[in-house]
């Protein structure tokens, strides 16, 4: 079922996984996702990680090589799908290959069932490769599906028949830390809903207010498609600290406070479960079309967080 479709129905549940490590195989994810499929959920998002640079040493010497520390995305898709019977959301990049194999690799995940995408830039380092012929804004990759949808491939071909993607954007309601402000921010995200994105999902939150208020902007300029909050479950007081370094996300003073008071990282685990779980059954009550879990591979502060909301 597509997304945008399943939130008509009522509110959805979607978790987030990551494709294993290069040289891993999928039982540990398995191990997670087997924890976490007694819950209700609609659709398992798989991340994609653009390739960078790095140095190999061969017997011949060192040589400069692309590198992709994940490679799994369509494997795992397609995985997932088979042992769980659920729709899976793979992630589609702007940054490490071309529009032309963009187009071949949608070509695939069409065949295999695949009608949910999740189009996203990717974000740029300097040792991340950027092909040419290549996308600088997601906003262009939507419209490429877009275009798909509508039988217009990249190459010319006889009798084209459509594609049938719904396509999910992301929605920073803090802003991309990139973005100048907030205003300009918002109209990049306009830009993707106007080149055909369904839905969107939301960077992590953990302010209610902070959901309600990005909801009330996008309202403002017309972008009326279903906007998923998404959440991380938090659970030391470690991540406290790395997460704002990393996803440039704020967290509440509240919360902070009680983390810093916690005696023993049990404590910790108890108060950031609660936390939480108080914040998503607010998002749900208040109407919001679902949640999204941003599980980074960690099931049980997943698990706990989703005993803490579903298993009253």
């Amino acid at each position: 079922m597509k997304v945008i479709d399943c939130v008509k129905k009522g509110q959805i549940l979607s978790i987030e996984i990551l494709p294993p490590n290069r040289g891993q195989n999928i039982e540990e994810i398995y191990a997670v996702l087997d924890e976490l499929m007694n819950f209700p959920i609609s659709f398992i998002n798989v991340t994609k990680h653009a390739p960078e640079m790095t140095y190999l040493e061969l017997e011949d010497g060192i040589v400069k090589v692309p590198k992709v520390k994940r490679p799994g995305t369509v494997g795992m898709t397609a995985a997932l799908m088979n042992r769980y019977n659920i729709d899976v959301v793979p992630h589609v990049l702007c940054f490490g290959m071309n529009k032309y194999q963009i187009e071949d690799m949608l070509i695939d995940l069409h065949l295999i069932g695949v009608r949910n995408l999740f189009v996203i830039r990717g974000e740029y380092e300097n040792q991340t490769i950027e092909e040419k012929d290549s996308y600088s804004h997601a906003s262009d990759l939507v419209k490429q599906i877009s275009n798909m949808n509508m039988g217009e491939y990249l190459y010319p071909c006889e009798n084209a028949k459509p594609t049938d993607f719904c396509i999910g954007v992301a929605g920073y309601p803090e802003k991309h830390f990139e973005a100048p402000n907030i205003e300009e921010d918002m109209r990049y995200l306009k830009k993707k809903i106007e080149s055909g994105a369904d839905y969107v999902i939301t960077q992590m939150i953990f302010d209610f207010d902070v959901y309600k208020k990005f909801v009330e902007r996008a309202r403002q300029l017309s972008i009326n498609v279903p906007i998923i909050p998404g959440v991380k479950p938090v659970v030391s007081l470690k991540s406290i600290y790395t997460i704002p370094r990393k996803f440039f996300v704020n967290i509440p003073e509240s919360f902070v406070k009680q983390m810093q008071e916690a005696k023993t990282h049990r404590e910790e685990f108890q108060i950031g479960t609660k936390y939480m779980a108080k914040l998503v059954e607010k998002l749900l009550s208040s109407g919001a079309p679902g949640v999204h879990v941003f599980t980074m591979g960690r099931g049980q502060s997943t698990k706990a967080l989703l005993e803490a909301v579903f298993n009253r």
